[in-house]
């Protein structure tokens, strides 16, 4: 099964208890066609998949599929959130500062360092977010705006 195939996300939907709508469809498959895009490039996608639709309504079908884990919601600074269908695994995420285009990183293995809190405070830790920053490789030519 494709990660695009209707009925596979149909499917995922159902699985999750979710009713299977129009809008949850086009807004699951708008970001699995279109992984890290945010929720206006989201509601670009599914208008032109379905025609009118709120941008209300994509948000609230963006947070109804995160909640429910078959979305990932990632906030990194200074850009507006994205959505991505890769969920269940602790992997980051590298972003370009000149064009936004972001990828997905796999997390460290064997010494991380950086993903061993020195002093957890009592916390019981299960995920570090770890984002990495540079340039992409059609940006690495450009001059720093």
């Amino acid at each position: 099964m494709s990660s695009l195939d209707p009925d596979g996300l149909a499917a995922r939907l159902r699985d999750s208890g979710l009713r299977v709508t129009a809008p949850r469809l086009a807004v699951y498959a708008a970001v699995a066609a279109h992984p890290h895009a945010d929720a206006e490039q989201v509601a670009t996608v599914v208008r032109a998949r379905l025609g009118a639709i709120s941008t209300q309504a994509v948000y609230d079908v963006l947070k109804v599929l995160t909640q429910q884990d078959l979305l990932r919601r990632i906030e990194p600074a200074g850009s507006p959130a994205r959505y991505e269908t890769r969920t269940g695994d602790n992997h980051h995420h590298v972003i370009c500062r000149l064009c936004g285009v972001t990828g997905d990183v796999d997390c460290a293995v064997n010494v991380t360092p950086c993903l061993e809190a020195s002093n957890p405070q009592g916390f019981v830790i299960d995920e570090a977010e770890v984002t990495y920053w540079g340039r992409c490789p059609s940006c690495q030519g450009t001059a720093t705006p």
